[in-house]
């Protein structure tokens, strides 16, 4: 198993009850289209566990979870802040010029109105707006993750096709 074969899907937050569950919080755009996972891959330090769910009650970005492996408090502890990871293959397959974050680092970012700007890095993504990080000019540059500025996606060329706001790029040099 790599870990590049895998995506994050959340995490688990703490253990729930004294029978093993733990409280997840998922880290994907629809909660409720992982109700009928099966399994699931925990990240264990470097180790890439395979856990089989018996039972998963999701609740906004929040769920209870219970492996059949984890049966007392003490081993769902054990899994507390671990990341929660499924095979890529299983991804839903997005509309056209749509992506997953994962899939456009390296794409090269083109704006309408500058042309060709610089590679995405990073997708730094967690608080309330997930951002482009790219490098222009040897500065570090932000991009906010937002319909009106992150027009599409190409893939077949590996570009971002954007429309940034006015100013942006003034800010970082």
């Amino acid at each position: 198993m790599m870990l590049e074969d895998y995506y994050e899907i959340g995490f688990v937050l703490k253990p729930h009850g004294l029978k093993g569950a733990v409280t997840i919080q998922f880290d994907v755009d629809s909660p409720a289209q992982y109700n009928g996972m099966e399994s699931v891959i925990v990240k264990m330090g470097e180790n890439l566990v395979p856990f089989f769910i018996s039972s998963l009650h999701i609740s906004g970005n929040k769920g209870i979870m219970q492996f059949e492996e984890v049966l007392t408090i003490e081993e769902a502890e054990k899994l507390k802040s671990c990341p929660l990871l499924l095979p890529i293959e299983v991804l839903p397959k997005l509309k056209d010029g749509q992506f997953y974050f994962h899939e456009v680092i390296g794409y090269r970012v083109i704006d309408e109105h500058y042309g060709a700007l610089g590679t995405i890095e990073n997708i730094l993504s967690g608080g309330n707006q997930d951002l482009i990080s790219m490098k222009y000019k040897e500065a570090e540059v932000l991009i906010p993750i937002a319909k009106d500025i992150v027009l599409r996606a190409n893939h077949s060329d590996k570009q971002m096709m954007v429309r940034l706001p006015e100013g942006l790029l003034e800010i970082y040099l």
